[in-house]
């Protein structure tokens, strides 16, 4: 039996080196090792996108990554966006339309449409919008207003220099 290992990676931009047992994932080193519980775990499969959080900048699921490929690479959980101005933008964006009910979604759904706001090159539309969130699934909101969030959202996040919203 192999024995747990140190994994140097990036987390929300402090250098760290995290335990990691074998066949850990990524989600297992973010939840315990690090103490950030804001990426959940879900179907634990890929398919709810609860965990998402960036790797090396892209959305990706933590539950589907093993904790050992992720040395030298750099990750942000929503806890790291905070302070984030696009993320932001689209927190306001979701409380005023009431797209956070539960709440269980949400991080993994804020983590995919902040990436989305900083690959797009125009403000994306809903239906861009839904099909960036195929990969998340909400069972309170009906995502009409989580789209219609992200959809404003993206209008004013979009088109600016990155991490600012567009004025």
């Amino acid at each position: 039996m192999t024995a747990a290992a140190g994994v140097g990676l990036t987390v929300n931009g402090d250098p760290l080196t995290l335990v990691a047992g074998p066949g850990a994932t990524l989600l297992d080193l973010l939840r315990g090792a690090a103490q950030l519980t804001g990426s959940k775990r879900g179907c634990n499969s890929g398919v709810c996108g609860a965990c998402t959080v960036l790797v090396d900048g892209r959305a990706a699921r933590a539950c589907l990554m093993l904790a050992a490929d992720c040395a030298g690479r750099d990750v942000v959980t929503v806890e790291g966006l905070d302070g984030d101005p696009n993320a932001a933008v689209l927190g306001e964006e979701m409380a005023k339309s009431g797209a956070v009910q539960c709440g269980y979604c949400t991080p993994g759904i804020v983590v995919a449409l902040t990436d989305l706001f900083r690959s797009a090159v125009e403000p994306p539309d809903a239906e861009a919008v839904r099909h960036w969130l195929g990969g998340n699934i909400c069972r309170c909101t009906g995502y009409v207003s989580i789209v219609e969030a992200a959809v404003r959202a993206g209008g004013r996040c979009v088109g600016s220099e990155p991490g600012l919203p567009a004025q």
